[in-house]
């Protein structure tokens, strides 16, 4: 491994900041940036390919050596501590960063488990939102989040952070192209019997406790802002619904909120039923 040394904004540092700050420059290296004790802990354990390590190397905590010690990487950069402080942009500075490989958005390379679980999350436009829809998608059980449409970036910084290191260990796949996402869900209803199709709205439709998604299920989520596109309402076999207190001033929940209580109310049925 070698170790550069970087005490002024050259052209290895200023890589640094375009990966953090530039959606066209992540996609150009196939690289992106991340800090946080979390998040490079489940990088690791998850396989992800570890290009570079980024510390000042006077002030570097147990964990953090032992993880320069053992992360294989091509090279790692000592910078100068005002460097590091401005990179991380963080109150209290991250004494280890990383430059880490982007994976490959491929839905045939996706193991999935006997009783699927899969998410749709259709153009998110709020990074907090999607980060917080992968964590809660882990914390569930689901198999796999899939992306649709113009969306934010899966490798921004912001999601990454939210997603609490659930990034790491949840697979996700961006999908531009609906004729692909229709194929591979013909397939799994070939494969899997009684897949179902589940939309989401905010009107009234079946309510999510009515609905049996105890076996194979996709999940579609909505976009905050317009919901769940036309073309994938009409695609689906059943619309949910959440249902809400008729003295209630809200219409609608947040979308990474409604997430969070469909999947659960997935789980649950499926450990009643035992599947």
């Amino acid at each position: 491994m070698k170790e550069i040394n970087i005490t002024t904004k050259n052209n290895d540092y200023q890589k640094f900041e375009v990966l953090k700050t530039n959606r066209n420059k992540r996609y150009r290296y196939r690289q992106f940036l991340v800090e946080g004790v979390r998040s490079l802990n489940e990088a690791v354990n998850n396989g992800w390919h570890i290009c570079s390590l980024i510390y000042d190397k006077s002030h570097l905590s147990d964990w953090a050596k032992d993880m320069i010690r053992k992360v294989k990487t091509e090279t790692n950069y000592n910078l100068a501590p005002m460097l590091l402080k401005e990179l991380s942009g963080k109150e209290d500075t991250s004494e280890l960063m990383a430059v880490i490989e982007m994976r490959n958005d491929s839905l045939k390379d996706i193991q999935l488990s006997a009783n699927p679980f899969i998410v749709l999350f259709d153009r998110p436009s709020n990074k907090g939102n999607l980060g917080t829809m992968i964590r809660s998608c882990d914390a569930m059980g689901a198999d796999l989040l899939i992306i649709t449409g113009h969306a934010v970036d899966l490798y921004e910084p912001d999601v990454v952070v939210a997603a609490m290191g659930s990034f790491f260990n949840l697979p996700v796949v961006r999908v531009e192209d609906n004729q692909k996402l229709y194929q591979y869900i013909e397939g799994l209803k070939s494969q899997y019997p009684g897949f179902t199709v589940a939309g989401t709205t905010a009107h009234k439709e079946n309510p999510i406790y009515h609905t049996d998604l105890s076996g194979p299920v996709l999940l579609m989520m909505g976009n905050e802002t317009m919901g769940l596109n036309k073309a994938f309402k009409e695609y689906c076999d059943i619309l949910c619904t959440i249902p809400m207190s008729e003295h209630s001033y809200a219409s609608s929940f947040n979308v990474s909120c409604a997430g969070a209580i469909l999947m659960y109310e997935i789980t649950r049925q499926r450990e009643a039923a035992g599947t």
